[in-house]
């Protein structure tokens, strides 16, 4: 049951990261983007103003959307997979590996 639990806490969180990388860099909800209090800080004790420029760059935040993408197929795999996934915590608990 536990092994069950974890692969399903772990699909959760995949999605739930990926949803959230796919949209935080585009979408105003989540604030302003290269705008924040912890990236201003950032920049002004490195001395190097361009990690600023470059987080609010369409090409960082395209990464971050892969990124994103990348969490959601693996959630999706995962869910394709559950039996698999929930066998292989199974036989890693019963072989000693978790205790």
């Amino acid at each position: 049951m536990v092994e069950r639990l974890t692969v399903i806490f772990f699909i959760f969180l995949c999605l739930l990261l990926g949803f959230y990388l796919i949209l935080s860099p585009w979408d105003a909800l989540f604030g302003p983007w290269a705008d924040n209090y912890i990236l201003a800080f950032i920049s002004d004790r490195t001395g190097l103003p361009v990690i600023q420029r470059a987080v609010a760059s369409t090409w960082f935040r395209g990464a971050v959307t892969g990124l994103g993408v990348l969490n959601l197929v693996i959630g999706f795999w995962e869910i394709a997979h559950f039996n698999k996934s929930v066998e292989q915590l199974e036989r890693s608990s019963s072989a000693g590996g978790i205790e």
